[in-house]
């Protein structure tokens, strides 16, 4: 179940669905001068960790079976720790998500099965607007938050839809104008800082937001998404809170997506049966390994997209933007 589509930087206005797509173009800037060089390694050099991979070790596969604990409440307000997600504010509680567990749970609500889950039905197909340019020190990031790469269900969810008895999420999906300017280098800092809801933006166009639902709870284990593990929320904006099933590139060494202070977002297949999860990362759910950027391989902190909870970026390494408001 665990699968990514990874890739370099693009340039591109791309749709999901084979009668859809439009070419994708590389745009990125580099250094032409030795001191353009040094600074540039200069800044390698500050983005990286304490926290290194071993890519001779075998991490295992830990949650092959798809039972996966649940995180329910597990958030910081003071400081980060492993496995919890620092959060800027205490999450305010209702405001919609699942109405009610579902059968993938186990009978004591510490576990669900990821395989049992139900999916919202649907394979609708978008017309969508993407693009990255790296220049000046910065990473500009354009999207109309529609997915590139996949199909998505329908929202809002159908009465006639099983998973409607368990989240009736009333929210469409709709066109957004989205523009992300990431620190292209970004240095790694010793005191973490906090998440605010949105955490990133992924190369298939979609945002990324932290493990949580409003009340708290664990967004991957309650709320129902559609088979690429996206939803939309109450301003149409559609989002991923865990891996997407869709993303197929699992390579912890493939960039998949930028956290909001700027570091690469990658997935977790170190090799065969062998894969990275949240006990191996640091409290902001990163390491430090050599990484596909922008064609090139870099050295640097990132984050990982792991199977459990918290799932991706639980703070922030480097000082991140504001997220663009949709609309």
């Amino acid at each position: 179940m665990f699968a990514f589509v990874g890739g370099v930087a693009v340039a591109s206005a791309c749709s999901s669905g084979d009668d859809h797509r439009a070419a994708s173009t590389t745009t990125r800037a580099a250094g032409t001068t030795a001191d353009a060089t040094t600074t540039t390694e200069a800044a390698r050099r500050a983005s990286v960790g304490d926290l290194v991979l071993d890519g001779s070790h075998d991490y295992g596969n830990r949650y092959a079976d798809g039972i996966l604990p649940v995180g329910d409440g597990k958030y910081r307000t003071s400081g980060a720790e492993k496995g919890y997600v620092y959060v800027c504010r205490v999450p305010a509680g209702g405001g919609g998500g699942a109405g009610t567990r579902g059968p993938w749970f186990s009978s004591d609500g510490t576990t669900y099965d990821v395989n049992e889950k139900v999916a919202v039905d649907g394979d609708v197909h978008w017309d969508a607007s993407f693009s990255m340019l790296v220049a000046d020190g910065t990473r500009t990031i354009s999207t109309n938050d529609l997915p590139r790469d996949h199909t998505t269900g329908e929202f809002p969810v159908q009465p006639d839809d099983p998973a409607y008895q368990y989240d009736r999420n009333p929210n469409h999906i709709a066109a957004q104008s989205l523009t992300y300017d990431l620190n292209a280098n970004p240095e790694f800092n010793d005191e973490p800082q906090c998440v605010s809801g949105e955490s990133g933006v992924m190369e298939t166009g979609v945002a990324l937001f932290d493990a949580f639902d409003a009340g708290g709870r664990d967004a991957g284990a309650w709320e129902v998404q559609d088979r690429c593990d996206g939803h939309p929320q109450v301003s149409s904006e559609y989002h991923y809170h865990t891996a997407s099933s869709c993303i197929t590139d699992t390579g912890v060494n493939t960039v998949i997506g930028y956290a909001l202070d700027g570091f690469p977002i990658t997935g977790p297949k170190v090799g065969d049966h062998n894969f990275l999860t949240t006990a191996d990362l640091d409290a902001c759910h990163g390491i430090t390994s050599t990484v596909t950027l922008d064609g090139k391989a870099v050295t640097t902190y990132h984050y990982v997209m792991t199977q459990d909870f918290p799932y991706s970026v639980s703070c922030f390494r480097s000082t991140p933007i504001q997220p663009p408001r949709p609309g």
